[in-house]
């Protein structure tokens, strides 16, 4: 009975992190409507390592970075946040936040292959096409039949780089020691990654820092991105893909665009049709199939 709570718990984990991250494209849309996406980038990462500090110095859970780890942990801060946040939110500057969402759910069409390379994980026929079902329902989720689209290659290409940096993010979060807590593993990604982006911010933002105009609805986003996106998200992800692996944490990356619309139709009125509620229904049916070898294990 035990070790089901412990599956359900990081089940849950990892769903309300695609939640978070659903809701992130939005705020992130938001806020670069103030800031620039290196600006905006960095205040993001200072508030959540403020934050992440807090939270373990008071729970007790802050364990010092040793130097001999320090190498795999700067590895892991470029790839994210810094190339993920980099690639998602310049590409958030060309391409729609729903285009956006489900270019970033093809991460589990490529995950599987580096964590076979990279990691040796076994992936059973049952994972890929749990993998193919969630696809095909990604797409009858976002699909248009009128076509209707503004999107740019270059922001394309970007969201990409996001895909290609969050699975090698995964790989190497894999080989962490496991006497780091999700949290301090969190907290010192964010912290390592400003050695990255202050520099980044002083050559191509400073310059035209005064030139902000900054609303109320853009510091209120920045702090929803902060708190939900870059804290609580990233803390129960990384607990989940230590637990379940690389290529099974990936494939919850399909429910983001599933989410988006949900959301949508909630809070902004906006309609789904029959073959959208089919594609969420298809997603989820993908996931529990691409599940079943761990709910054997």
């Amino acid at each position: 009975m035990q070790w089901n709570k412990s599956k359900l718990k990081i089940y849950l984990y990892i769903v309300i992190a695609m939640i978070c991250w659903s809701f992130s494209f939005i705020w992130t849309r938001t806020a670069l409507e103030s800031f620039q996406p290196i600006t905006l980038i960095t205040l993001r990462l200072v508030l959540a390592s403020g934050f992440l500090y807090g939270f373990a110095k008071i729970t007790g859970k802050f364990r010092r970075l040793e130097k001999k780890d320090l190498k795999i942990f700067l590895l892991l801060a470029f790839f994210e946040p810094f190339m993920y946040y980099v690639g998602e939110t310049y590409g958030l500057t060309l391409v729609e936040p729903t285009l956006a969402s489900v270019i970033i759910s093809t991460i589990p069409v490529f995950a599987p292959v580096f964590a076979f390379i990279f990691l040796r994980e076994k992936i059973s026929i049952l994972n890929f096409i749990g993998i193919l079902i969630s696809i095909l329902g990604v797409y009858l989720v976002v699909h248009r039949p009128d076509g209707a689209s503004t999107t740019q290659f270059k922001g394309i290409a970007l969201i990409l780089l996001a895909v290609f940096s969050a699975i090698c993010y995964a790989i190497i979060l894999r080989k962490i020691p496991a006497k780091y807590s999700a949290t301090n593993i969190v907290l010192y990604q964010s912290l390592l990654s400003l050695l990255y982006f202050i520099p980044t911010f002083l050559i191509v933002d400073f310059p035209t820092i005064q030139q902000l105009s900054i609303s109320f609805a853009s510091v209120q986003a920045l702090l929803l991105l902060t708190i939900f996106a870059s804290v609580i998200a990233f803390v129960m992800f990384a607990d989940s893909v230590r637990v379940i692996g690389v290529a099974r944490a990936q494939i919850f990356v399909n429910l983001i665009p599933v989410f988006t619309a949900i959301f949508s139709w909630m809070l902004l009125s906006e309609k789904l049709n029959m073959q959208q509620w089919g594609g969420i229904i298809v997603v989820i049916v993908g996931l529990f199939i691409s599940q079943r070898r761990l709910a054997k294990a």
